[in-house]
């Protein structure tokens, strides 16, 4: 008998789920500005947490283009929120030639999302757009960097998708 209540017992655990927050961050080429989306596609809120977008590593050699004189190639747009309550971290603001952006966020609501716009171009010498677009697989293997409250961090490459899901545990 206490080997089936055992058994019972385990059984009930394992279908006990636990909630788990997940960040999808979403690359969207358009003109004049460039569309990065932040969702909160899991079952927790975030709060007091930074997200950083690195384009170090991209296939294009990618770079935020936000002056007219600069690394950048003639269309630019500097950095502006456009849905959402997010700062970024350091300085205030993105310099050309940049390769990493980082924003603060207070708090994101589970099923809600962010957005912000800034102009991306690629460094390539034969693109298949041109410098001021982002083709297809130009912005793989750039690095989101999720900086939870107690510091951890948590990392997604985008795929050829130009999606990022960074999955930072359970709440």
């Amino acid at each position: 008998m206490n080997v089936f209540r055992s058994f019972l017992v385990c059984l009930a655990l394992s279908s006990v789920s636990l909630a788990h927050a997940n960040i999808e961050v979403q690359f969207v080429e358009s003109a004049p500005k460039d569309r990065f989306t932040i969702l909160n596609s899991g079952e927790c809120e975030l709060t007091n947490v930074e997200i950083s977008i690195d384009l170090t590593d991209t296939q294009g050699k990618l770079i935020f283009d936000t002056t007219e004189n600069g690394a950048g190639v003639e269309v630019f747009q500097p950095f502006e929120v456009t849905e959402g309550d997010m700062a970024l971290s350091s300085a205030g603001s993105v310099a050309d030639g940049d390769k990493v952006i980082s924003v603060r966020v207070l708090s994101l609501p589970s099923q809600q999302s962010m957005s912000f716009t800034i102009d991306v171009d690629d460094t390539l010498k034969n693109s298949a757009l041109g410098q001021i677009r982002v083709a297809g697989e130009e912005i793989k293997d750039g690095e989101v960097r999720l900086t939870l409250a107690n510091n951890e961090v948590r990392r997604a490459l985008f795929g050829s998708n130009k999606l990022a899901s960074v999955t930072p545990g359970s709440c």
